[in-house]
């Protein structure tokens, strides 16, 4: 054989051989890029998007949305998702089973966890149905004048906020994070139900003209024992407030994200519509630059 054509034939030999071996070493790398993330969503009914249809895969119970922010999130960027959020859900289910019969929240994490959202303390002390409920009333009896709910209550919400569910919001990221040590977790606040320049819309939702500041504080007061809880246990505070400023349950379908306690499109008022859980992903997903 012609010396030069071998020693070509020997140099093409080997740039096949090169290319095959690195194609090898490669594809096992490639493959494992490709693995979807894995994605636990946790928490109470504005993270199962409650009163949303159609419903998910999950039981009927925790009235859980496939439209909710988790499903959104792991749609768009075709993550792993387990979803074990239910309407109702308190602190205490993260160890505990709700209702008597669904598993406790924390059995869905794992060292391979790799993100954690979730909203949890609204139903703490039955906060939120009792201030809503409460508020409500008291404006109903005085047609919506005055401040009768802040008469009535003074700080016995922000109270219990402050001494019982800001200290079980720090147990419950603990757990979290004891059982995902390797994942992200991201905990969000709750969004604006009343409009944040304190202005009234009785005829949708009954709390008294004087009493829609008191509302906000509470909420305020609640959204930062949530913040204070990320703080002091190494999670992202993904906040609500300030996006759902002008998106409040005021105001008309189409703009409000928060479904009013009256004349409202989902089943379960005073809770995210569609547009107020996508408003949730797109926080999630910029905050924690997902």
């Amino acid at each position: 054989m012609n010396p030069l054509k071998h020693q070509r034939r020997r140099a093409a030999v080997a740039l096949a051989a090169a290319v095959v071996a690195s194609a090898g070493l490669a594809a096992p790398a490639a493959i494992a890029s490709a693995a979807p993330l894995n994605y636990v969503a946790m928490g109470d009914s504005y993270s199962a998007g409650s009163g949303i249809l159609p419903l998910s895969d999950a039981t009927p119970l925790c009235t859980q949305s496939s439209l909710n922010s988790a499903h959104v999130i792991a749609a768009a960027k075709g993550f792993a998702l387990t979803d074990v959020s239910c309407g109702g859900a308190t602190t205490a289910d993260f160890a505990g089973k709700q209702f008597g019969v669904v598993a406790p929240q924390l059995n869905a994490l794992s060292t391979s966890t790799d993100l954690v959202t979730l909203t949890i303390g609204g139903n703490d002390n039955n906060t939120f149905i009792n201030m809503i409920a409460a508020c409500g009333s008291a404006g109903m009896a005085t047609l919506g004048f005055g401040s009768p709910c802040k008469t009535l209550y003074g700080d016995s919400f922000a109270n219990s906020i402050t001494n019982s569910t800001y200290p079980n919001l720090v147990s419950a990221l603990k757990s979290v994070r004891a059982k995902a040590p390797n994942a992200r977790v991201a905990i969000a606040g709750y969004p604006h139900v009343m409009p944040a320049d304190n202005s009234s819309c009785f005829a949708v939702m009954p709390i008294a003209s004087g009493d829609v500041a008191y509302v906000n504080s509470i909420e305020a007061t609640l959204n930062s024992a949530v913040q204070r809880a990320a703080a002091a246990t190494g999670a992202t505070y993904v906040d609500m407030s300030a996006p759902t400023v002008g998106h409040d349950a005021c105001k008309p379908v189409g703009t409000r994200w928060v479904e009013p306690a009256l004349w409202g499109t989902n089943y379960v008022p005073v809770h995210p519509n569609a547009a107020g859980e996508q408003a949730y992903a797109d926080q999630y997903v910029a905050r924690l630059g997902l």
